[in-house]
Formats: structure tokens, sequence, C-alpha cells
């Protein structure tokens, strides 16, 4: 069922001057519903053997999705890592933990 919301980034950004000039680029969100599971077991070791830690799967519509790459999750960022669509109503979000662009 899908009770959660997240939030995804949008291809749209603001782009403001600091202070001192310097260009800021802020994304921009869109908030959507979605389903949270865990990662299974064998997608986890998996994943985990090439470098990538996938810490949660969110199930939302496929029309909701336009290759983003930045997912918010209660105030956390996340990166995508994979998608999976299983049918026309479900689309599977793999993501990891994403500091500052870095896992």
């Amino acid at each position: 069922m899908k009770n959660e919301i997240i939030e995804i980034e949008t291809s749209k950004s603001s782009v403001t001057k600091d202070g001192i000039g310097d260009m800021t680029v802020t994304p921009k969100y869109k908030e959507v519903f979605a389903e949270k599971r865990s990662v299974k077991q064998s997608e986890f070791y998996q994943a985990h053997a090439q470098g990538l830690k996938p810490e949660i799967v969110f199930v939302i519509h496929p029309s909701e999705y336009e290759e983003q790459k930045g997912v918010r999750y209660k105030n956390k960022q996340y990166r995508v890592i994979r998608t999976y669509e299983k049918d026309y109503e479900n689309l599977e979000l793999v993501v990891t933990g994403d500091f500052n662009g870095r896992t």
C-alpha cells in the first residue's frame, strides 16, 4: 500500500547568488506516494560486493519517475542506485544514503 510520502528531485532547480557572488543550485522536489520496503537480503549482498549499500526500496507509480537520481524521505537524502518496473502500476526505486553526493 502506497501510504508513505517521498520527495523526488525534479529536473527544475533554482539558481541563486550568495553574498559574494557564488552561484548556488538548490534542487526542487515533488511529493509522491510510495510503499516502503526492505532491501532483499540477496540483493543487499550482491550490491555490497560491488561497493553499493542499498538501504530502502520505494515502490511508486512509473508515471511519477523520470530518471531522477535524488530522493528525500523523512528529511534524509538518498540516491537511486537501481530501478525495476514490476508492472504498469509499480516501479521499484532502490536507494542508498547520499551524503554530499557520496555514499
